[in-house]
């Protein structure tokens, strides 16, 4: 039986790492327990101090088919090593060719407009379709795929 998971990122500010990545993906800010109008009433009922309460955030996939993200305040920042770990964003499934790039550049233009950054572009080749390569607010990779 398959197992349910989360992908965890570790980051700087949770909040705005939840924002951008719901935005991206279509995903949902998840929302305060039952009973609390915000997070922010939810964490003070909780005792967490304020100064704590950016330390983590969550996004779920409104139908319910894609996996949790959550995010996770540390105190070191990213590395400049590539991640070992990245999300492919499948923005133009099915589609090849001069469609598809043309798919993948007005997502990544919407995504540079919420703070993601370009990289790179890799064109089709023999093996592969193309792709295009960016980082979000805090500089962690993904593709568009």
């Amino acid at each position: 039986m398959a197992k349910e998971f989360q992908v965890t990122y570790d980051c700087a500010d949770p909040g705005a790492q939840a924002a951008f990545w719901a935005q991206a993906l279509g995903y949902r800010v998840q929302g305060p327990p039952a009973g609390f109008p915000d997070w922010t009433a939810a964490l003070t009922a909780r005792g967490v101090p304020p100064e704590h309460h950016n330390d983590q955030a969550a996004i779920t996939d409104p139908d319910g088919k894609g996996p949790r993200l959550f995010f996770q305040k540390v105190p070191e920042g990213k590395t400049a090593a590539k991640n070992r770990l990245h999300l492919d964003v499948r923005a133009a499934p099915g589609l090849i060719g001069d469609e598809r790039m043309a798919v993948l550049e007005t997502e990544a233009t919407r995504l540079e407009g919420l703070g993601a950054n370009r990289l790179y572009r890799l064109d089709a080749d023999d093996q592969d379709e193309g792709i295009i390569v960016m980082t979000d607010p805090e500089g962690n990779e993904f593709c568009l795929d």
